[in-house]
């Protein structure tokens, strides 16, 4: 990214994009005390919500769903009406956001186009699904209790036993655990608004169209890695490869490849990589920096490989900077889903070089941009320090909370006069730092304990 690019991308938001977030932060109040307790503040912000809506498609349908609400008799259309609008203004603002970033890095993206209608799904599931969540909606955050709550298991039983529901299904099963860790929610604090909304308007879109997944492509060519964005829970973490695709007589085109495994809290730092073991092609990529070459790899119209390890094989070595100057200029990136467009979303491969770090910016030609270092995996050697003594950085561009932000994927600096390079995926086949090998000896090897007596309580 030149000087000039961030300058345009820094220099304010689009227009009218805080009117929009102000709209749908209307509904998300609406949802935190139910639609049952609307109140003349709330249903005034629901139907002002409806009115935003008023030239849109969603325009008749939103304003007798506004109406409906306000009165107490909302269905499980008129829920859908207001998941629907929720999804529709965030993804205008999306679209916004991803023009200004797209402007300022000069990027071509691909324009969507429509796949083949999602195979049928058994309706009754779709049926109860819906039912408990028009039942969150009138009860709201805040009269969330465990009885509440425990209405979804069986419908959650059922969603994971048929396949082509298995997204839902995920969706359901973590959004009912994290309302269940905070029951009785009518004493939290704090209620995070935004993030259950969010999780509650996907699970009733999909409720409606059962998938939303379209087809695959499979492709073939050459994937040159750019960084690997780590992304950890308690209870799973997913690594998430963000490259460029050579594909054999086509343009280069910006991918991710994601492989994920379930793990428990006590597993942490650079023993998570082991949890991934059954990826070894992708991960000896990553630790030896190497190419990726790929044999009728599914490629979704969004631009996700479905990973398959026999569909791929190590390649020659590849620098990620020398990809990254060389291809991201060119690469065209991928269509949006609909239901992927959102802000929070917004995760943007960028090249940056000579600028100035404080750790907290990045500085180029006077133009500054904030480092999300939150975002930096204890799995890996990049750390806060390495970003302040960097003047190159791979990373992803999101847009967070009003503003943009940089989340390093890997960086080159000078430490003690001598340059030091870091990425993410570094430590994947174990850490190479002997300090950090040492400490993993002395706390032993956490993921082999547990194997082991799992294996022994099976074994009983």
């Amino acid at each position: 990214m030149l000087a000039t690019g961030l300058k345009k991308l820094t220099g304010g938001e689009p227009e009218a994009v805080g009117e929009a977030l102000d709209l749908v932060a209307g509904l998300d109040d609406a949802l935190v005390h139910g639609l049952a307790r609307m109140g003349e503040a709330r249903a005034a912000a629901l139907a002002a919500f409806a009115g935003a809506l008023g030239a849109t498609p969603l325009g008749a349908a939103a304003g007798e769903a506004a109406g409906k609400a306000a009165a107490g008799s909302a269905g499980d259309e008129h829920v859908a009406v207001l998941a629907g609008g929720r999804a529709a203004v965030l993804g205008a603002v999306h679209d916004a956001l991803l023009d200004r970033l797209d402007g300022a890095l000069g990027r071509a993206r691909a324009s969507w186009e429509e796949r083949p209608a999602p195979a049928e799904v058994p309706e009754n599931l779709l049926v109860a699904a819906r039912s408990w969540l028009r039942e969150l909606a009138i009860a709201g955050w805040r009269g969330v209790d465990h009885d509440l709550v425990s209405g979804a298991d069986r419908v959650i039983e059922g969603l994971w036993a048929e396949p082509a529901l298995r997204r839902l299904a995920v969706l359901l099963d973590g959004l009912a655990a994290e309302l269940r860790a905070s029951c009785p929610v009518a004493t939290m604090e704090r209620v995070p608004a935004r993030r259950w909304a969010d999780l509650w308007t996907r699970a009733v879109l999909l409720a409606r169209a059962g998938s939303w997944a379209g087809a695959a492509e499979p492709v073939s060519g050459r994937l040159l890695v750019l960084g690997v964005d780590v992304h950890e829970h308690g209870t799973a973490v997913q690594a998430q490869v963000h490259g460029v695709l050579e594909p054999a007589g086509g343009e280069p085109r910006l991918v991710r490849a994601s492989v994920a495994a379930a793990k428990v809290d006590t597993i942490v730092g650079p023993a998570v990589w082991r949890m991934l073991n059954a990826h070894p092609v992708l991960l000896t990529a990553l630790a030896e920096r190497r190419a990726l070459e790929l044999t009728d790899m599914p490629l979704t119209a969004g631009g996700d490989l479905l990973w398959h390890e026999g569909r791929a094989r190590p390649g020659e070595a590849a620098d990620p900077f020398a990809t990254a100057r060389i291809r991201l200029g060119t690469a065209t990136a991928p269509a949006v889903p609909p239901l992927d467009r959102h802000p929070v979303r917004i995760a943007e491969p960028v090249l940056l070089e000579g600028y100035k770090s404080d750790g907290r910016t990045v500085t180029l030609d006077g133009t500054a941009l904030e480092v999300d270092t939150g975002r930096l995996p204890s799995c890996g050697p990049l750390t806060p320090a390495l970003v302040k003594a960097s003047t190159a950085c791979i990373g992803l561009v999101r847009w967070d909370g009003g503003r943009w932000l940089l989340q390093p994927l890997a960086v080159r600096a000078t430490v003690k006069k001598a340059p030091v390079e870091a990425h993410t995926g570094d430590w994947a086949l174990g850490p190479t730092d002997p300090k950090v090998v040492k400490a993993e000896a002395r706390a032993g090897d956490a993921v082999a304990v547990l194997r082991e007596r799992a294996g022994r309580l099976l074994r009983k």
